[in-house]
């Protein structure tokens, strides 16, 4: 029961506040939607056109790229995965190096680090 005496009609309160709730979400719904169409779209800014031009151009150069790898000679193709792997280990051989010294060396030389007692 209302009190006749109160200024302020509890059921008129909860209508403002549904209906300041239901605006809210109709404001951010449609702010949503104006970001989404802001928005980036997954393969950038290109048009259907552009997009089938790049696809084209990446097809035909791996149709270059596969044409010319079978110009190449067996013998070669063996030297260049040799040259290649052994590249990869030099990069290994460096990167393990670097690490390496950017730890400081093994077995704690030069740690300056002491343990001190706790009583």
């Amino acid at each position: 029961m209302t009190d006749p005496s109160s200024p302020t009609d509890p059921l008129a309160e909860l209508r403002a506040q549904v209906r300041a709730t239901t605006e809210a979400a109709e404001r951010l719904a449609a702010e949503t939607a104006a970001a989404r169409e802001r928005e980036v779209p997954p393969s950038g800014w290109a048009t259907p056109e552009e997009q089938a031009e790049r696809q084209q151009e990446l097809q035909a150069l791996v149709a270059l790229v596969e044409a010319l790898r079978e110009l190449v000679p067996d013998e070669l193709k063996e030297q260049i995965r040799d040259v290649l792997r052994q590249l990869l280990l030099l990069a290994r051989a460096l990167i393990d190096w670097w690490v390496e010294r950017i730890d400081g060396p093994a077995g704690g030389e030069g740690d300056h680090a002491q343990e001190i007692p706790i009583d």
